[in-house]
């Protein structure tokens, strides 16, 4: 089970913890990401994604 969800900063290549915690939510499935499965973020939006499904659905969005 997780406990906190956590704050962070996305940077090009990795992500700084700015609330600790051990989660975040993907922003467009709503899906939990256990930090040490993190792979795919915006850094322009700061926004997490489950995987590159959600990535790729936000980025055609975009479009």
């Amino acid at each position: 089970m997780y406990k906190k969800l956590a704050k962070l900063k996305y940077f090009p290549n990795d992500f700084k913890i700015i609330e600790n915690g051990d989660h975040v939510i993907c922003s467009i499935s709503g899906k939990i990401i256990p930090l040490d499965k993190l792979n795919y973020w915006n850094v322009e939006l700061q926004e997490p994604y489950f995987s590159y499904v959600e990535a790729s659905q936000k980025r055609e969005a975009k479009e």
